[in-house]
Order: structure tokens, then C-alpha cells, then sequence
């Protein structure tokens, strides 16, 4: 389906000015932005009323289903979150309650301007049948735990469901679901199994999700373990020579922080997430001046309470000014890529993330002509202070449109919301 843009408004690294633009959408890319109309016919115009298109954003740290405890574990630091509330709770996780857990999440990231996300939980087959369903993108991995120091990956049911996923539903969706491997976290793994999976994750092409350095007790534990911080202790077991995601980052220190670099490491950004457990703040600045790739998750639903990633870049705007007494420390163009372009390649996805000929048309509308954001003298800027989530208008995923206006274009709301809710009335009866 072809559609055409008009009167749009573009970021100012693609070289527009405040001019209105035109941009086309051909077989599910981005083709031609000019100031002219381009020629041919388009089944659909929409005009975009000088407010602002810009590439959709990617949440680069998910666990979806857990839209299912929002609201349940509240004020508790991570252990006891864990160890009281979620773990138990975990335990009732079915393929039904996990299906609709994501689908409502995947209804919310869309509202919120998000077109991908990596998700690391169980089940994950529910959550993929949830994402071709709503024509999401998702990076999918079966979390892997393991304690017992017997681990063997040819016997082991979570290896096997994190394998089978990747047979059945590796390029799914015409390319729209990309399976990885997953590894919860240092704490939860045995060295048998995490040198198992760095095997064989690199022998055939996966990408590796995990937790890491979150807690300053994880790195304190891990050095009583092993002699070595968590980013070392991966980097040594050769999970980083798989292209890695690693969420949270909080503690790690200026070798931490070489090691991530060096090793291409795709840093995670959760800051809501940490806030809210009393975590810590990620070293943000730090990371970005050694260059390292840094991109926003959201996290679970229970553990931040919303899934989106605008809101992840406005807690990061201000958060690093206030935690280094800079104004100057972290700048609203440069958090733009980190939820848009960075996100993506976090994902492995090489062709979304940019508004350029021949990318995927992932994109959003932003109002930005609404009375809380006017006058705009930069985009990033009232991005970054000023939009409210109920700002974007549209979202559009490879081509396909998925909200707009209010409306759901791949998700009956009314019937989501009744069957959804008589799932959360049974879950903790």
C-alpha cells in the first residue's frame, strides 16, 4: 500500500529546516522526502499538519507479559520484589495468561509510539503468536536460568523451549519476529550453563539478551563468586562474542565500561525501572563519551508500571542533569537515536530506526501543535520536555499502520479488554 505524507515536519538532522515535507511510503519503506509532491498514486494521503514524522521508537529491554502484575510488589527493593512478589507469581504464568499479559502490553507500546521490542520471559511462544497478530516487531528469547551444577544444554527443559521457539518462529511474520537466546543474569546462572550457551549461541548466529550489574549486591556477590565483576565474568565465559543487549548497567565501573566498548556491547538504559527499586542511576554520560551504544527499555509493567519509551528519554533528560549538577551533561538531540536508531540496531534490525530511502517505515506522528508544545524552537528539545504519550497520533510499523487517531488498527480494544479482564480476575485468586 503506498501512502503519502504531507505537511510534515521533520527532525532537523534531515536537513529540512522547519519547511513542511513530503514523504512517501512504498511496499513497506521509506521512499522519497522532498519539498515537492512526488510523483504516482498513492492509495492513502494523510496530511500531517506541520506537526512532527520522525522513525518510531524501539524498546530495547522488555518483559511483556508482566503487564499482568502491574501494580503488584510495590516499594520493595529487587530481592525481596523478586523473592516475595514476582517469583511467586511467576509460577502461575500459563500459555493463556502470558498470551494476553503481552498482548495488552503490545496494545500499549503501540499507543505509546513503539514498533519493536526485546522481550526475554517464558513462554514466549504466547508472545509471539500476540505479535504477529497486531503486526508488532519483537526480539523473542525463552529465559534460561540454571543452578544446578549438573546443567547440560541437550537436557535441560529451558534450553529446549528457548531452541524450539527459534525452530518455530525464527523470521516469522515476514521477518517481523527475530529469536534470541536469553541469560537471566550472572546470579541465576552456573558456569556449565552460561559457557554452554556462549558456545553454542556463537556457532550459530544468535544475539543474546541478559540482565546485568543492576544491583550493587549483584556485583559485590559476583566478586565473592567468581573474583570478577558481572561484565567481566560474561566477557571471560564468551557470552560478548555474541552481539549482546545487556539491561540496567548501573554499577558498572570504568573497566566495566572498556570491556562493554570494546566488545560492542549494546547497553540497555532502564531508567524508570531503576529509579522505582532503589537501584541506582545508570553512569549515562560516561557510557556515551567512551561510545558506547546505549539504546532505552522500559522493562516489565511491574517494575516501572508503563511501557513506554518516551518516557524512559524524558527521565533521562533530566535524570543525569540533576545526578551530575550539569545542565549540559546530557543533551535531548543526542537521547533521540538512543530511542529510535540505537534501539534498533540493538535488535539487530540495520534497516529501521533512520528516515531514509529504502529503510523500513517504521514512523510516528507527533502532535506538536498542541498548547503544552508551542512554541517549538527544536524538536528534540519539546520531545524530551515537553510531549505527552497521548501526543502521538500515529504508528506505523514496515509500511502497515497500527494505530491512529484513537483507534487500533490490528487490535480489537473492546474485545482485548473483556478478555484480558477476566484473566486478571482469576490470576491471584
Amino acid at each position: 500500500m503506498a501512502i503519502l505524507f504531507k505537511n510534515a515536519k521533520l527532525l532537523p538532522e534531515y536537513g529540512f529546516g522547519k519547511d513542511s515535507v513530503y514523504v512517501s511510503v512504498r511496499d513497506g519503506k521509506i521512499g522519497e522526502m522532498s519539498r515537492t509532491q512526488p510523483a504516482g498514486d498513492f492509495a492513502r494521503v494523510i496530511d500531517c499538519r506541520g506537526n512532527l514524522l520522525m522513525p518510531a521508537f524501539y524498546n530495547a529491554h522488555c518483559h511483556s507479559a508482566m503487564t499482568l502484575f502491574r501494580g503488584y510488589g510495590e516499594d520493595l527493593p529487587l530481592k525481596r520484589w523478586l523473592d516475595e512478589k514476582i517469583l511467586p507469581a511467576e509460577d502461575r504464568l500459563n500459555f493463556i495468561n502470558t498470551y494476553y499479559g503481552s498482548k495488552l502490553a503490545i496494545a500499549e507500546m503501540i499507543r505509546c509510539g513503539v514498533v519493536s521490542f526485546s522481550d526475554m520471559y517464558m513462554f514466549e511462544d504466547a508472545t509471539a503468536q500476540a505479535v504477529l497478530e497486531t503486526g508488532i516487531k519483537a526480539n523473542l528469547s525463552r529465559c534460561i536460568v540454571s543452578f544446578g551444577e549438573d546443567f547440560d544444554m541437550a537436557s535441560d527443559r529451558r534450553v529446549s523451549e528457548a531452541l524450539r521457539l527459534a525452530e518455530d518462529y525464527q523470521g516469522a511474520g515476514d521477518g517481523r519476529i527475530v529469536v534470541d537466546l536469553s541469560l537471566h543474569a550472572e546470579y541465576t546462572n552456573n558456569d556449565a550453563c552460561v559457557r554452554q550457551i556462549a558456545e553454542y549461541g556463537a556457532a550459530n548466529g544468535y544475539r543474546m539478551q541478559l540482565h546485568l550489574s543492576e544491583t550493587e549486591r549483584e556485583v559485590e556477590k559476583c566478586v565473592e563468586r567468581h573474583g570478577v565483576s558481572p561484565v567481566r565474568y560474561f566477557h571471560d565465559m564468551g557470552i560478548f562474542s555474541m552481539p549482546t543487549t545487556a539491561a540496567h548497567c548501573v554499577f558498572a565501573d570504568g573497566e566495566d565500561m572498556e570491556i562493554l566498548k570494546e566488545d560492542s556491547v549494546f547497553v540497555a538504559h532502564c531508567p524508570v525501572s531503576n529509579l522505582k527499586l532503589g537501584s541506582g542511576v545508570m553512569p549515562l554520560k560516561e557510557m556515551k563519551d567512551r561510545g558506547i551504544c546505549v539504546c532505552f527499555g522500559t522493562d516489565g509493567a511491574a517494575s516501572n508500571n508503563q511501557l513506554s519509551v518516551l518516557r524512559e528519554l524524558q527521565t533521562a533528560a533530566i535524570l543525569h542533569k540533576g545526578v551530575l549538577r550539569d545542565p549540559e551533561a546530557v543533551k535531548a538531540r543526542d537521547l533521540v537515536p538512543m530511542a529510535t536508531r540505537n534501539g534498533a540496531l540493538s535488535q539487530g534490525r540495520t534497516d529501521c530506526g533512520l528516515m531514509e530511502k529504502g529503510y523500513c517505515a517504521d514512523l510516528i506522528l507527533v502532535d506538536t501543535e498542541s498548547m503544552h508544545n508551542r512554541p517549538v524552537f527544536g524538536a528534540a528539545d519539546t520531545l524530551a520536555y515537553s510531549v505527552y504519550p497521548t501526543d502521538i497520533l500515529l504508528t506505523m510499523a514496515d509500511g502497515h499502520i497500527l494505530y491512529e487517531n484513537g483507534n487500533f488498527l490490528t487490535l480489537d480494544m473492546e474485545r482485548l479488554s473483556a478478555e484480558a479482564g477476566e484473566v486478571l480476575r482469576h490470576y491471584f485468586e
